[in-house]
C-alpha cells in the first residue's frame, strides 16, 4: 500500500509540469515541496520529467541558434538523423507521459473534454502568433503576416494535434483504465489495448497514404527578393506512387492540396541536399544543374506527417502508464529499457536495409521508432541517476528550464527576448545590446564567427536562460497556458 501511495502521490504532481508543453502549467513550487513533505521522503517528484523536458528546450534552442554555424546539428537535409531531428519527438513523447499521468483519476469526462480542447486552442493561437508570420523576432522589428502567406502549421500545432487526439483517447476510455493490472510483459499493453490500438489506425493511415496516394506533377513560383530567379515559375515532374524523396511524396502532396502551396515552409532543409547546395551538407550556393524542386515550398510539421507523430505521443503514453502501475525502480526501468532498445533496433534496421530511411520531414516509420526509443533510453537514464541514485545537482539547471518549458520555448526558442532588447537600438537596427555581445564578447574575443556563435547560444542563451529559470524556480513563478 505505501508503494502504491508513492506512485499516485508522485505521479500526479508529475502531471501538472509534465504538462507545461501541452498547455498546462507546472505548479511544481513552496505547495508541492511541502505536499511532498507531507506526504514523506519517498513520495517525492520524479525529476527526471523535468529534466527530460528542459533537455529538449536546451536541444532546441542549440540547434535553431548555433546551427547555422555548424550545420552538423542541423536537420539532416532529407535522410538521415542529426541532434535537432530528436528535438520534436523528445517533444512528444514527454507530452504522452505527461497525458496519462495528468489523466489517471478523471472524474468527469466533459469537463475533461473542455480542459482539453481549451489548452489545444491556445497551443494554436501561440503557434500561429510565432510560426505562422506574425512574428519575425528576432532581427527583424516588424510584425504581421499577409493571409494569403500564412503558415498554418508549426512546431505548437503539431503538438496541439497530436495532444488533442492522444488525450481524448485517455479520456473516452477512462472506464476501463485500471486499478491495478496482471503480471506478465504484455500487462500493460494489454490494459490500455484502445491507446495502441489508436496508435495502429493512425500507423496504418499514414502508410497506406504514404505508398499508394498517386503524386501528380506540380509546379510553384519562386519569391525570393534580390534572387535571379525572382518570380520564375518551376514545373516538378512526378505521376509516381510511393516515393519518399523530397519531389514526389505523399507527404507534400497533402499539405499542398490541403494547405495550399502558399501556406507551407518556404525554406525547407532539402536545400542543403547534394542535389541542391554546391557546398552540401552545409547552405551554399544553389547548384546549375540543381533540381526544379530544390526552391520549392514544404510543410516539415504538415497533415500527413502530424498522423505519423500520433505514435511519438502513443509510446510516451505507455512510459507514463509503466510509471504508474509498476512500482518498483528495477521493474520500471526493465520495462522501459527494454521497450526503448527494441524500437532504436527496429529503427536502424529499417534505415540501413533501405526499407524505410529514417527522415524528419516525412516522419517515416523508422524515425519514429528510432526517436521514440531514443527517447525512452535518455529518460531510463535521467530516472536511474536522479531518482534512483540522487544524483540530482548536476541537473537541476535542466529541471529549472523544465518546469518553466513554456517560458524558455517563447522567449529564447523563439526569438522573442532578444527581440525585445533588439528593439531598443543606436542609430541602426543591427547596432543593438545583443549584437553587441555577439560581436565584441564572443566573435572578436575568440577570432570566429562560428565558434564565437556558438559560445554566445551555449553561455548567453543557454546558460542566461537556466539561470532565469532557477531563480523563478526559487520564487515560484511558472508561466501556465
Amino acid at each position: 500500500m505505501e508503494a502504491k501511495k508513492e506512485i499516485e502521490v508522485a505521479t500526479e504532481r508529475d502531471a501538472e509540469v509534465v504538462l507545461q508543453v501541452a498547455g498546462e502549467g507546472g505548479n511544481g513550487g513552496k505547495e508541492e515541496e511541502r505536499t511532498a513533505m507531507a506526504a514523506g521522503s519517498r513520495s517525492r517528484r520524479v525529476a527526471a520529467l523535468d529534466v527530460f523536458r528542459g533537455l529538449t528546450i536546451v536541444m532546441m534552442i542549440l540547434v535553431d541558434d548555433a546551427g547555422g554555424a555548424y550545420e552538423q546539428i542541423d536537420h539532416s537535409p532529407w535522410n538521415g538523423c542529426t541532434l535537432a531531428d530528436f528535438v520534436m519527438p523528445f517533444f512528444l513523447f514527454i507530452v504522452g507521459v505527461a497525458i496519462a499521468l495528468a489523466l489517471k483519476r478523471i472524474t468527469q469526462v466533459s469537463a475533461a473534454v473542455k480542459k482539453i480542447v481549451i489548452r489545444t486552442l491556445k497551443l494554436l493561437f501561440w503557434g500561429l502568433v510565432l510560426q505562422g508570420g506574425y512574428s519575425h523576432a528576432p532581427d527583424d522589428l516588424s510584425y504581421g503576416v499577409d493571409m494569403k502567406k500564412i503558415r498554418w502549421c508549426g512546431i505548437l500545432q503539431r503538438i496541439a494535434l497530436v495532444y488533442l487526439l492522444v488525450a481524448l483517447v485517455e479520456v473516452f476510455t477512462t472506464k476501463i483504465h485500471p486499478n491495478t493490472i496482471g503480471s506478465g510483459p504484455f500487462a500493460v499493453f494489454n490494459a490500455y489495448r484502445w491507446q495502441w490500438i489508436f496508435g495502429c489506425v493512425a500507423f496504418v493511415v499514414y502508410m497506406a497514404t504514404t505508398f499508394a496516394l498517386y503524386v501528380p506533377d506540380w509546379s510553384f513560383v519562386f519569391h525570393g527578393e534580390g534572387d535571379v530567379n525572382d518570380g520564375k515559375r518551376f514545373v516538378v515532374k512526378c505521376g509516381v506512387r510511393g516515393d519518399l524523396d523530397p519531389a514526389c511524396n505523399a507527404v507534400g502532396y497533402v499539405d499542398r492540396a490541403v494547405w495550399g502551396i502558399n501556406h507551407l515552409y518556404a525554406q525547407p532543409v532539402w536545400i542543403r541536399s547534394r542535389d541542391c547546395s554546391q557546398r552540401s551538407p552545409d547552405t551554399g550556393p544553389l547548384k546549375e544543374d540543381a533540381a526544379s524542386w530544390c526552391l520549392g515550398p514544404f510543410e516539415p510539421e504538415g497533415l500527413l506527417s502530424s498522423i505519423s507523430a500520433i505514435l511519438s505521443g502513443t509510446v510516451g503514453v505507455h512510459y507514463g502508464h509503466v510509471l504508474i502501475h509498476l512500482k518498483g525502480h528495477s521493474e520500471r526501468l526493465k520495462h522501459w529499457l527494454v521497450m526503448g532498445f527494441g524500437l532504436l533496433i527496429c529503427g536502424i534496421i529499417l534505415h540501413f536495409t533501405n526499407a524505410i530511411p529514417l527522415n524528419k520531414q516525412l516522419y517515416s516509420f523508422s524515425y519514429v521508432c528510432f526517436t521514440a526509443g531514443s527517447a525512452g533510453i535518455v529518460l531510463s537514464a535521467f530516472y536511474a541517476m536522479i531518482d534512483v541514485w540522487g544524483i540530482r545537482t548536476p541537473f537541476l539547471w535542466l529541471e529549472w528550464i523544465g518546469k518553466n518549458a513554456m517560458l524558455v520555448f517563447v522567449m529564447a526558442a523563439q526569438g522573442i527576448f532578444p527581440a525585445f532588447v533588439n528593439g531598443w537600438y543606436y542609430e541602426t537596427p543591427d547596432n543593438s545590446l545583443v549584437h553587441w555581445i555577439q560581436r565584441h564578447v564572443f566573435v572578436e574575443v575568440w577570432h570566429s564567427e562560428r565558434l564565437g556563435m556558438l559560445l554566445y547560444v551555449l553561455f548567453a542563451e543557454i546558460v542566461f536562460w537556466a539561470v532565469v529559470a532557477g531563480i523563478l524556480h526559487k520564487l515560484g513563478l511558472y508561466w501556465k497556458l
